[in-house]
């Protein structure tokens, strides 16, 4: 969704961004789908425009005291300014994402933003003008950097949160390195092992259903050869040009014999007995919903009742 029609340069790490000797203020837990999420958004954004791009988006998740729980993600807009070095985060878009992502996690809160596709997990001067625009959507937002370049074997992502330093007399933005720990659902877990073992190499990998259908597709394309095979020595037979084999033509009898006979009157006397089962569940279901329906509107029309006969009782009382 980005507006990436400007090649933007890789940045340079800015050491001078970044405080030393501070401790972060909260513990953040991350989950792995967010990781996912991230990884998903940059290779999709590289692969639709030929070329690395920084990809950003907004981090949702909950707060307890000081405790961050980063547990989901979406991607967010933005435009880069003609210095090439200047984005602006189309607050229109974010407002429209945030409104979508409520309505199915209305319990999840806004906690922060990443970017990733830049070339460094280090935060730059560009990232503390990003963080500047963050700040008018939530108030202490946190940071989060991935470097999808990275060779190294740990995790390649950092954490930060920003303060404000005075610096010569002048406060400055700087930003504060978190530690953060995984965690991970049950539901999530399991997504994320099959994530992890189809990627465990740099092979070429199918989904399992695609592995399935592979081997039933092999299956009948063997089965169809050998009937083929079949049929042929059943032709040179007729015209003369192979030996009659009786024991062969026995097991070619034996084996017609076999296979489901799909015209015959108990086969579609089967297949409609069926249908109908299917059928009759799904319109037990729709009976189910519609009496629960007429339920609660037979509770809701009781309680009215109910009030306009304690309304007449009450105003007799006063006749």
């Amino acid at each position: 969704m980005e507006n990436t029609n400007v090649e933007m340069e890789v940045d340079e790490p800015q050491n001078n961004v970044v405080a030393t000797n501070v401790t972060g203020s909260v513990s953040i837990s991350l989950h792995p789908l967010v990781i996912l999420n991230i990884s998903e958004h940059w290779t999709r954004l590289t692969a639709q425009v030929g070329t690395s791009v920084p990809s950003i988006g907004a981090l949702i998740g909950k707060q307890k005291d000081r405790t961050l729980e980063i547990m989901n993600s979406f991607e967010l807009s933005y435009t880069v300014l003609e210095d090439n070095e200047t984005m602006i985060i189309d607050r229109d878009y974010y407002n429209s994402k945030e409104e979508q992502f409520k309505q199915v996690f209305c319990d999840l809160d806004f906690l922060g933003w990443y970017i990733t596709g830049t070339g460094s997990d280090k935060p730059t001067f560009r990232d503390i003008d990003v963080h500047k625009q963050i700040i008018n959507i939530a108030e202490s937002p946190i940071f989060l950097k991935m470097d999808p370049h990275g060779g190294q074997t740990d995790l390649p992502v950092k954490v930060y949160e920003s303060i404000i330093d005075i610096m010569n007399g002048v406060p400055k933005m700087l930003f504060v390195e978190l530690t953060y720990t995984l965690s991970t659902e049950d539901a999530e877990r399991i997504g994320v092992d099959h994530v992890a073992r189809m990627s465990s190499n740099d092979a070429q990998e199918n989904s399992l259903v695609a592995e399935t259908l592979t081997v039933q597709f092999n299956a009948i394309k063997m089965l169809h050869s050998r009937v083929k095979m079949l049929l042929q020595y059943l032709k040179e037979v007729k015209n003369g040009d192979q030996e009659i084999n009786n024991e062969f033509l026995r097991e070619f009898v034996s084996l017609c014999h076999r296979l489901p006979v799909m015209e015959s009157g108990e086969f579609y006397r089967d297949l409609y007995t069926h249908c109908n089962d299917v059928a009759l569940i799904a319109y037990l279901g729709v009976l189910t919903k519609c009496t629960n329906e007429v339920n609660d509107y037979c509770n809701k029309f009781n309680v009215l009742y109910d009030r306009q006969v304690v309304g007449r009782k009450v105003k007799a009382l006063f006749l």
